[in-house]
């Protein structure tokens, strides 16, 4: 708002903005302490709180509406990204989660009993989350704790991210960035659970940007934590420290690939008593009717893994990271030049853990909801995707298709956050007969189930999507209001011309 409008719509808008915030805080409170009180009408049970939730959803997007219009994008990106992390923190459904479970079953040995467990995970993620544990154990419970440890994580990065980009990128850009991985990525689902994908997607990004922007000690202690949390990716890392090499002409570059393999041998060594023993021997899944199932190891054919990974209706990146293959080369000029040394860093990373699980024969990454290993893929597609919202000067195209792409990963976020696996149980029903279906058929993919097995939504899944439309509205009415505009005078010309 312009400093010379008058004094009292400055405080009318001060009074409705800061009000509504204290009102959302103060309904969140009682949502997550008020026990849902009944009463019954005319013999029927009826919620209070389902009642008060609609009106008070409402007015949040109403003072969200009266936010946006009087103090412009400068403040609502960093604001959305707040209430974005609150939300996943508070209302997402958390658990420990299958293989969650069990890392922090292995924690607690360690913390509760002082001996290291002899799980097939590594134990360095989930050390990370010792205070939270013992925080548990005065306030609510370690699971509770345990279970958001990812959201605090996420938190950490973005803060981390913040501090290192906010002199070399515009701020709406990086708000952008931040909005796009909690609203339109696959991160919200893992934020649901225990599991040790977001540490590493979350520290292999932070420590690439950290390396771009002149922080090497920071970037590599990142990256090679990251990597070590998932040894899988060692091969991914060598390629990162190989085209360092190459780029800056020494040698030096090699020695976090070097840290990494000690570490990780260590890791082993402490746990499982040898170097070289991973805990995965013999690990395989059930016989179906899929050739190469029930073999153990990589022994997963590398073409048909590579085309799975990539092109699959339930599994593909194509399908949930869909921004990675958009390019950037019309947006060079705009995105900072470490920027786009990171992303391509961030695409040969990618290219490694795609070489490495295309063979591993579960490269889906068991009954999970989407491409469970491949969810670093959601901070290129998300660094592609803010870039181009920048559509200042593009074709009509061009912007066209980065609309269409954010309405889809903002769905793929919302699916994550609101159905993840519902209505699939079938898929893991005698013994994962029927698992495949999950992968490659369509009408069994999560991202197109909830459209054939509808979900009744509580009032938490409600304000998760009321909060993804308010981020695809946020971010993306510049350019579809722009098209409307050049679909406008084009109208407007052609009729000049055949009234004319």
């Amino acid at each position: 708002m312009s400093p010379d409008q008058p004094s009292w719509r400055r405080i009318a808008s001060g009074i409705l903005l800061f009000g509504g915030a204290g009102y959302f805080v103060v309904s969140l409170v009682l949502f997550l302490c008020w026990a849902p009180l009944e009463i019954s009408v005319a013999g029927i049970q009826i919620s209070i709180v389902s009642l008060l939730a609609p009106i008070k959803l409402s007015l949040a997007l109403v003072l969200a509406g009266i936010f946006l219009r009087h103090y412009g994008a400068l403040w609502m990106g960093p604001v959305l990204v707040c209430c974005g992390l609150g939300a996943a923190f508070f209302l997402l459904p958390h658990e420990l989660g299958g293989d969650g479970e069990i890392r922090f079953l292995g924690l607690a040995r360690l913390l509760e009993h002082g001996y290291l467990p002899d799980m097939s995970y590594s134990l360095v993620g989930p050390l990370f989350s010792t205070p939270l544990y013992w925080l548990g154990k005065g306030i609510l419970t370690p699971e509770w704790w345990c279970s958001r440890y990812n959201v605090l994580l996420l938190a950490l990065g973005f803060f981390l991210s913040f501090r290192l980009l906010r002199a070399r990128w515009e701020p709406s850009r990086l708000a952008s960035f931040f909005l796009i991985l909690l609203a339109g990525s696959m991160l919200p689902y893992h934020l649901r659970f225990y599991f040790g994908e977001v540490f590493t997607a979350v520290w292999v990004a932070v420590g690439t940007l950290a390396l771009g922007t002149g922080r090497p000690l920071l970037g590599w202690t990142a990256v090679v934590a990251g990597v070590v949390n998932t040894p899988a990716a060692l091969p991914a890392l060598g390629l990162l420290c190989f085209l360092r090499c190459f780029s800056n002409k020494n040698l030096k570059s090699l020695l976090p690939l070097g840290v990494a393999v000690f570490l990780i041998l260590l890791e082993n060594l402490l746990r499982q008593g040898g170097l070289f023993v991973t805990g995965y021997a013999g690990n395989t899944g059930f016989s179906t009717l899929l050739p190469y199932s029930g073999r153990a190891g990589f022994s997963y054919p590398l073409i048909l893994g590579i085309f799975s990974i990539l092109f699959s209706s339930g599994k593909g990146l194509l399908w949930f990271a869909p921004g990675m293959f958009l390019s950037l080369k019309k947006w060079a000029d705009r995105v900072p030049d470490p920027l786009l040394q990171i992303h391509r860093q961030w695409l040969l990373f990618v290219l490694g853990l795609i070489l490495i699980y295309a063979q591993w024969w579960s490269w889906y990454g068991g009954f999970f909801w989407g491409p469970r290993f491949f969810l670093f893929t959601s901070f290129p597609a998300a660094l592609v995707l803010a870039a181009r919202l920048d559509g200042r000067g593009q074709s009509s195209l061009t912007d066209l298709i980065t609309v269409l792409v954010l309405s889809w990963s903002c769905w793929v976020g919302l699916n994550g956050a609101v159905y993840g696996l519902h209505g699939l149980d079938l898929c893991r029903e005698n013994e994962y007969a029927l698992e495949y279906l999950c992968w490659y058929v369509p009408e069994f993919s999560v991202l197109w189930r909830p459209l054939l097995v509808p979900l009744s939504l509580s009032w938490q899944q409600e304000v998760l999507v009321a909060y993804t439309l308010l981020v695809w509205f946020y971010l993306s009415r510049p350019l579809w209001s722009g098209l409307i505009k050049k679909g406008l005078d084009s109208l407007g010309r052609l009729w000049r011309e055949i009234s004319g």
